[in-house]
């Protein structure tokens, strides 16, 4: 009985020695903009592979006349990070009109490309204070990080629609690829 004891005592003794030099696990310096911006890259991530991966001759690809093709998806994705990010910086978008007037997939890559680097800046730039900072979000004060989640929101709805017209392609959208 000492023996068992004893042992029971030595393992809690060993436990107790090796989680009080164990070290936690670092928290984000601002925890709320770092989950909102995790979300964001998860989406982000996978428009740019879509965009990436699709072949040039789909980038005409509409299911129906009445919907836009893949080229105007990514190029109203990259208009709308450029404008509700910088709605949430409180600046005036930069770049305004890629929908519209690019239709060549490296164009596309491209801008789509920058206009989540855009975005990654303003995420950069923002403190969980300064999150909770009211902007003007299209005539509403709304706080920053609200601005920044909807980008986010807006995103993955088009996400949605990518995953639907790459599907009617028999192709594998990023989010159902196997990972490596």
């Amino acid at each position: 009985m000492k023996k068992i004891l004893l042992m029971v005592l030595l393992s809690v003794a060993v436990v107790s020695l090796a989680v009080a030099q164990s070290k936690p696990a670092p928290v984000a310096a601002s925890p709320l903009v770092s989950a909102t911006k995790m979300e964001f890259g998860a989406v982000k991530g996978y428009i740019t592979k879509a965009a990436a991966e699709l072949p040039e001759n789909l980038y005409a690809y509409k299911p129906t006349p009445e919907v836009r093709s893949f080229g105007q998806l990514f190029g109203h994705v990259a208009d709308s990070n450029f404008e509700l990010c910088a709605a949430a910086a409180g600046q005036k978008p930069s770049v305004k009109g890629i929908e519209k007037a690019k239709t060549a997939k490296a164009d596309l890559v491209r801008l789509l490309g920058e206009s989540f680097a855009y975005c990654d800046k303003i995420f950069d730039s923002t403190s969980d204070a300064d999150a909770a900072k009211m902007v003007n979000f299209f005539g509403s004060q709304q706080p920053k990080l609200a601005a920044l989640a909807a980008n986010t929101g807006h995103d993955w709805e088009h996400y949605g629609n990518i995953v639907t017209y790459m599907r009617l392609n028999k192709m594998v959208p990023p989010s159902s690829q196997p990972s490596r």
